[in-house]
Order: C-alpha cells, then sequence, then structure tokens
C-alpha cells in the first residue's frame, strides 16, 4: 500500500503542551521488587487469610517510611485487617487507614538497602478478588484487579509505574485447581483435603496484571512456543467445548508478534475461563475470559478477544504505561495490533471491517463527548480511565502514524520501542521520540493534535475536469463545528477507464480551506478521497458538473 509519507513536513513543529500527570502518591525512592503472597482460602467462609512478603530496594537514603495500597475493613465488615507487620528485625510499626497502610522503618534508609517486609493480614474482599458460583453454580475465587482493585485484597503499591515479580502460594480445598502467572512450582495434597499450589512469575509486571483462579477445572496443553507452554483452563463442565474454541489462534497470534514486535516476554499462555470478567482481561501470561467465551463454535467475536488479550502481552504487559494518562500505551495498540494480526490471518478486509467498525464507535462517542483527549487526566475517577476513544481512535492513531511514516519506519520504531522498554515502563513521549528516531521526522505536531486535543475531521469537497487545461480541479474544507483545525494529508485517488489501480495524490490539508490543481493525462474516470483508508475522517467528496 502506497503511504502517505509526502506529506508530512506541514505536520511539524507544533510542539506538545505538558499534561497533568496522574495523580497517585508515586514515592520514587523506593522500587518492589518482589512480592509472594500466602492466601488460604476456605468452603465456608469468604475470609482469606493473607501474608505477603514484599521485598523493597531505596533508591534513597533517608527514607522512613513506606506507603502501600490496601484497603481496610468498613463499615459493612469487607476489607483486610492487618495484624502484623515484621521486617528481619522483628514486628515494625505501622498504620492502617483511608486505604494506605504505612510503615515506619526503625532507622531512616541507606541507598541500595535491601528490606524484606512481612503484612500479615485477613477479611473478606470487598472486590478485587471475586467470590461465588460460576455459571454452573460451582464457588469460584477469582481475581479482578483492573484498574486499581488488587488493593482489595494484596498490600501493594497498586499502580502500573512500579512492576516487580511476584508468587502466588495458595492453600485451599483439594477439590479445586488454582491458576497463576508464570509457573508452577509445586501442587502438594496437605492433610485436613486441603492443597497447596505455589506459582512464580519471574517478569516484572503491574498489580493490575496479578491473577488467580479457583475453581474445578479442565486443564489441557495445547502446544507450545519457542517452549514455553501454550494452555486452556475451563469449567470442567465445559471441557470439550473450551479445548475446541481455545485451541486456535494463540499460537498463530504469538508467532506473529514474535516475528513483527520482538519476544514474548512470559513464561507461559493460559487461556482461562473466569466468572471474574465479561469480556477478557489480559493478566500477564494467564489471560482470564468471561464464562460465555465458550461456546463450541469459535465465534468470531471471541476469536478477536483471544487476539486482543495477547496482543496486550506486548502492549500493556511487558511495555506498560508510567501513568494512567497514557492508557492508550495498553489499549489503542492492543487494538491496533489485534486488527494488523486480522488483516495477517484473514485478509484486507477483515481488516477494513475492523476499521470501519472502529471508526463508528470513535463518531459515536465523539458525538457526546467532542472535547475528550485520548491522553487524559481524569484520574478523580478510576472508571473513566478508558473510553472507546482509548481502544478505537488510539488504535486509529496508529493506523494514521503508520501511514505518515510508512511500513518500513513504522515496523523499525516499533520494535525499537518494544526493545527499549520490555518488562519496563514508558510515556506517550517516550514511544514519540522512538517513533522520531525510525522516521527522522519531527512528529509532535501529529501527536499533539491526535492524543493531546479533541476534535473531530470532516470534509466536504468536490472535483472537477478540465478539458482544455488538463487538469482536475479540486477544493476541499474542513466543515467540522467543534474549534479544531487538524492538519492531515490524505490521498486522493484518480481511476482512468482500463485500469484498476489508480494514480495517487497526496493532498496537504493544511486550512480549512483548500483548493488544489493536478494535472491528469486524460478525464478521469473516478476521484476518490482516502482510497486506502488511513485517515480517521467523515468526507462528502463527489463530482462538480
Amino acid at each position: 500500500m502506497k503511504h502517505l509519507l509526502i506529506g508530512l513536513a506541514f505536520l511539524t513543529g507544533a510542539g506538545g503542551e505538558p499534561h497533568p500527570a496522574d495523580t497517585y502518591p508515586k514515592n520514587l525512592q523506593i522500587d518492589v521488587l518482589h512480592y509472594s503472597f500466602r492466601i488460604t482460602l476456605a468452603d465456608d467462609t469468604d475470609e482469606i487469610v493473607g501474608e505477603a512478603g514484599i521485598d523493597i530496594r531505596f533508591l534513597a537514603e533517608g527514607v522512613s517510611r513506606v506507603r502501600l495500597d490496601l484497603i481496610g475493613r468498613g463499615g459493612d465488615g469487607r476489607g483486610m485487617f492487618v495484624s502484623e507487620i515484621t521486617s528481619s528485625d522483628g514486628p515494625v510499626t505501622f498504620t492502617h487507614q483511608d486505604g494506605e497502610l504505612f510503615i515506619a522503618l526503625s532507622a531512616p534508609s541507606r541507598k541500595d538497602q535491601r528490606t524484606l517486609f512481612t503484612v500479615h493480614y485477613r477479611g473478606i474482599p470487598a472486590t478485587g478478588l471475586i467470590i461465588g458460583p460460576n455459571k454452573h453454580g460451582d464457588r469460584t475465587f477469582f481475581s479482578d484487579n483492573w484498574p486499581n482493585k488488587a488493593r482489595n485484597w494484596l498490600p501493594t503499591i497498586d499502580h502500573p509505574y512500579d512492576k516487580a515479580t511476584s508468587e502466588l502460594i495458595v492453600t485451599a480445598p483439594n477439590h479445586y485447581q488454582v491458576v497463576s502467572n508464570g509457573l508452577m512450582i509445586e501442587e502438594t495434597d496437605l492433610s485436613g483435603a486441603m492443597r497447596l499450589t505455589h506459582w512464580k512469575q519471574s517478569v516484572p509486571t503491574a498489580t493490575w496484571l496479578y491473577s488467580l483462579g479457583v475453581a474445578r477445572f479442565a486443564m489441557q496443553h495445547v502446544g507450545d512456543y519457542q517452549g514455553k507452554a501454550i494452555q486452556t483452563w475451563v469449567y470442567y463442565q465445559d471441557r470439550d467445548a473450551g479445548f475446541y474454541d481455545f485451541a486456535v489462534p494463540t499460537k498463530q497470534v504469538l508467532e506473529f508478534y514474535g516475528d513483527m514486535v520482538g519476544p514474548y516476554s512470559y513464561e507461559k499462555l493460559a487461556n482461562i475461563q473466569a466468572a471474574s470478567v465479561g469480556g477478557g482481561m489480559e493478566a500477564a501470561s494467564a489471560i482470564f475470559y468471561g464464562g460465555n467465551s465458550v461456546t463450541g463454535e469459535r465465534t468470531t467475536r471471541w476469536r478477536n478477544v483471544v487476539i486482543h488479550e495477547i496482543a496486550h502481552q506486548w502492549f500493556g504487559n511487558a511495555v506498560t504505561e508510567s501513568d494512567w494518562d497514557d492508557v492508550w500505551l495498553s489499549e489503542g495498540f492492543a487494538t491496533y495490533f489485534t486488527l494488523l494480526f486480522r488483516e495477517h490471518q484473514y485478509g484486507r478486509d477483515d481488516f477494513v471491517e475492523g476499521l470501519k467498525r472502529s471508526r463508528d464507535r470513535v463518531r459515536s462517542f465523539y458525538e457526546d463527548n467532542p472535547d475528550y483527549r485520548i491522553v487524559h487526566d481524569n484520574l478523580d475517577d478510576m472508571s473513566r480511565v478508558t473510553s472507546s476513544q482509548t481502544y478505537q481512535k488510539g488504535g486509529w492513531t496508529l493506523h494514521m502514524l503508520r501511514g505518515v511514516i510508512g511500513d518500513e519506519a513504522f515496523w523499525r520504531g516499533i520494535q525499537d520501542y518494544y526493545r527499549m522498554y520490555r518488562d519496563k515502563n514508558a510515556s506517550t513521549d517516550d514511544f514519540r521520540r522512538a517513533m522520531e528516531e525510525a522516521s527522522g521526522r519531527d512528529l509532535s505536531g501529529f501527536f499533539q493534535q491526535w492524543l493531546y486535543q479533541g476534535g473531530s475531521l470532516e470534509y466536504e469537497g468536490s472535483w472537477s475536469f478540465d478539458p482544455e487545461s488538463g487538469t482536475i480541479e479540486v477544493e476541499l474544507n474542513q466543515v467540522q463545528d467543534d474549534g479544531y483545525s487538524l492538519r492531515m494529508p490524505v490521498q486522493l485517488g484518480i481511476y482512468v477507464e482500463g485500469n484498476s489501480e489508480p494514480r495517487i495524490e497526496i493532498l496537504n490539508v493544511d486550512h480549512m480551506s483548500n483548493r488544489f490543481t493536478i494535472s491528469v493525462d486524460r478525464e478521469p474516470a473516478a476521484v476518490v478521497l482516502d482510497p486506502n483508508m488511513w485517515v480517521l475522517m467523515d468526507a462528502d467528496f463527489r463530482r462538480r458538473n
């Protein structure tokens, strides 16, 4: 496909304005290296008993206390009660109020000091760990940490900026199987009809990606990808249908992203039927899908959810946004990379259909939210951290970026970005710099208008043929009434009789009103705006009489 390369110059030079960072109280003087959670579950109560080992490295001297997130017991009796916190020196002083757990150090920290704190706690989770019947009426336990609900059952720095390795050591009645992130280290039957299951993840991830599933499962080893297991975990009643549904396209998706983006970070990939989500949840190496995901029909809808959640293993999981304001680095990327795999595996028509559906979602949201920005600062309400714009307009922004800089630079930039920030955190500015280095272009204007401001692009235009001069005259006007003037190169396809492939011209649409004169060899049979669908826009474009 021909891209929009030559129309890039006028997009540069408009510097991006700084945006407010999210309001979470980060402490950049400490780094949690590892969490070890021992959790005991029972059938006769929803109370969990927990012991969390938290291994912290102090990055500066003089730190006197550590802050963690943990929702305390409320008036309804739900929430966590902390009974004791210890370190290698014995019990330590702490306060627990308003969802914040402060641990006092016995002496101010030294730079690079390592301290292991152990938090003993118990309680009934208000949310975050969903305990109750699945669709078959069986009791189950499934995590639901998105976006900041891990704090309801796990004492953590519950924000994506601080990634850590983790392990879950779960003791539960022995009629359950237990699945979590990483690799299973141990499974041992204990006295009293209990079973201990130990999972360990050796790759640092954000807390919303920690997972726990406890149910009566059927588990299948589907195959391997580069020596890493591909697994299916479904309710035992759904064994046949679930094994059939999840057998594809997991391996093909892993191969595509591994080839096109970079190495898969995690120790396994498990697709898991769960009672805590309706759609999909991209927990690292252990993806959850809603109970109704198993149909035995390999539906297109759930196929696309699987592709999306696996795309997250690269974007959101391995490369994680530093702030919630940059959540499009998860959701916009997973949305577009789902379409890229669909184009690779199922063809151009499937890809275009996905773009059109995304465009329709963007239009619908825009009607009620014309000023909504993809890079946002709405952290007063975490339920609004994502929207259809974060997903669909974010995905379209990547598509337009690819059109502007071309395939070669786009993929080089994606691979460089992934290599630089794999298993780390990144910002939108980090991504912009990677794409600028790959393309040799200043992309600040492009990022500013599509990510840091609202607005929509609407064109009205027409064309006419002048046989005397051998030219076509094109008028193209921006007619959106939202107060935003957007600058964007757009393709013009000129078709002539006997040739199915159009001649492509690039129109630099730099103003609200624009006129172009283009020389042609003969009268066109048709002139089409954006024939290859590179620009997120609405257009009424026709021939003038």
